[in-house]
């Protein structure tokens, strides 16, 4: 899709705020041009997000994307020459006035990036919503429906596979999946309005054990999966897995949905350690937190899980219900473990917002 525009003579601005997502059912390993091996199923989260600025002025004559990029109030040059890439890649299949004229983009996180939360997910959905939204603006158009949404979700996919699903509110899925209509692996679809209640207030409290850098990129870990060993059967796993989450998020069945999130986190880290060469991203501090998440249910019956993205950060997965009790627990038992006692206090959220 694209559009021919005459030169405009004042900037035009799309401001977004896009939060990350934290996946259940996990997305590792892809083929083609990002698209999943697996499907998988993700809340859209609240607090940890992305608010980033897109403006378009004056005439760009070089044949190519002319960028300006700012990130956290400074330039950032490797986070620019990726973008750039990136914008140079989908200009002329999705945005042709992307080489029309110079781009400036004001970027921030309200989480530490590559730490292990999916930092790409909210900053390229975020992106890829305000370049919609330009999209929208130069033919005149003013309203959000279906189709904008679907493209920024396809947008989103190319600058990072887990983006696509940061599009929708409260619960997505993307990839294709015999039992889940409209499913696709080309972008993520919303189902919120088949989940269960007890889900759409679930809190995510994310522990950062290490605020650091990851020592190997969630690229790098997804093109190991192609020599992984195990790769083929954990594809098999991961739909099976799908049908019995989407199942449980259906019916309101906690015990079963946290089962499998925590059985999920356990795969994709096993799956790092089987990788070619092996590698861990978990640190002493995580496993020390999971410990203590099961004994602590153990003891309690209170229904609280974990689960992990790539990286060394535990999300703390419970029912608004309890609230207390965790929030309890966490600053007792488990603060300690976090790096100057950062936690995150997260919970499924609303999805992607406009910024005036």
């Amino acid at each position: 899709m694209s559009n021919s525009t005459e030169m405009q003579s004042n900037p035009i601005k799309a401001g977004w705020e896009s939060p990350s997502n934290i996946a259940l059912i996990k997305y590792w390993g892809k083929h083609g041009k990002q698209l999943p091996r697996n499907s998988s199923v993700s809340f859209t989260l609240s607090t940890a997000a992305t608010r980033t600025f897109v403006t378009i002025k004056d005439e760009n004559t070089t044949g190519k994307v002319e960028l300006d990029f700012i990130f956290n109030g400074k330039e950032n040059q490797a986070f620019s020459t990726r973008v750039e890439k990136f914008l140079n890649s989908i200009c002329d299949e999705y945005f042709t006035f992307l080489k029309k004229y110079s781009i400036h983009i004001d970027t921030s996180n309200s989480f530490p990036h590559s730490s292990g939360i999916a930092s790409s997910a909210s900053g390229m959905s975020a992106l890829a919503l305000c370049l919609c939204d330009i999209e929208n603006q130069l033919n005149d158009k003013t309203n959000f429906d279906e189709n904008f949404y679907l493209k920024a979700s396809e947008v989103s996919r190319l600058g990072s596979g887990s983006a696509c699903r940061s599009i929708y509110p409260e619960v997505a899925v993307w990839g294709q999946h015999e039992d889940i209509p409209g499913s696709s692996d080309e972008y993520a679809i919303g189902i919120r309005h088949q989940i269960h209640p007890v889900f759409k207030s679930f809190h995510d409290d994310i522990l950062i054990i290490s605020a650091g850098e990851k020592s190997v990129s969630s690229t790098a870990g997804h093109n190991l999966m192609e020599g992984n060993p195990f790769a083929p059967v954990r594809y098999q796993q991961a739909n099976q897995r799908m049908k019995l989450l989407i199942t449980a998020l259906k019916q309101g069945n906690i015990s079963d949905f946290g089962k499998i999130a925590e059985d999920e986190a356990m795969t994709l880290h096993a799956l790092m350690m089987c990788s070619d060469p092996s590698y861990i991203l978990m640190e002493e501090g995580t496993l020390s937190v999971i410990r203590k998440i099961k004994q602590f249910r153990e003891q309690t019956s209170i229904p609280v899980f974990f689960t992990l993205d790539a990286g060394p950060n535990v999300h703390v997965l419970y029912p608004d219900e309890v609230e207390s009790q965790v929030n309890a627990f966490i600053q007792n038992e488990l603060k300690p473990y976090c790096n100057e006692g950062r936690i995150i206090r997260d919970k499924v959220g609303t999805g992607p917002e406009k910024i005036s």
